[in-house]
């Protein structure tokens, strides 16, 4: 299984296999066939509530983390994390955020998950 994030504006590798935009919100500046998003599972997103609650910095990345993995657990969210897994077995899926910090988001659940 072979997962790894990118930020979104960073330009499309060859490499990236499969690209899945976990933002919820669609990257502001970004034009769509820039990006090349393969897919974009909005439900696999953190909720307008979470992430709102986060960014405010309410919170640490801890308990971030605790109560996305919480969503996560939802039948469509979990549905649609084990369609990444899938992805993921058969060969190379990269997650785009537009995440200044990457490794302290949301993407970094997921790989994590997915791992």
């Amino acid at each position: 299984m072979s997962v790894r994030v990118r930020r979104v504006y960073e330009p499309p590798e060859p490499e990236d296999g499969v690209r899945v935009l976990v933002d919820r919100l669609w990257p502001r500046g970004l034009a769509k066939d820039a990006a090349r998003v393969d897919e974009w599972p909005k439900g696999l997103t953190p909720s307008t509530e979470l992430r709102r609650w986060y960014h405010a910095g309410e919170g640490s990345y801890e308990e971030f983390a605790r109560r996305y993995e919480a969503e996560l657990a939802a039948p469509e969210a979990a549905e649609l994390l084990d369609h990444v897994r899938e992805l993921a077995d058969e060969g190379q899926v990269t997650l785009l955020t537009a995440a200044k910090e990457p490794e302290r988001s949301h993407a970094a659940v997921l790989v994590r998950l997915l791992g």
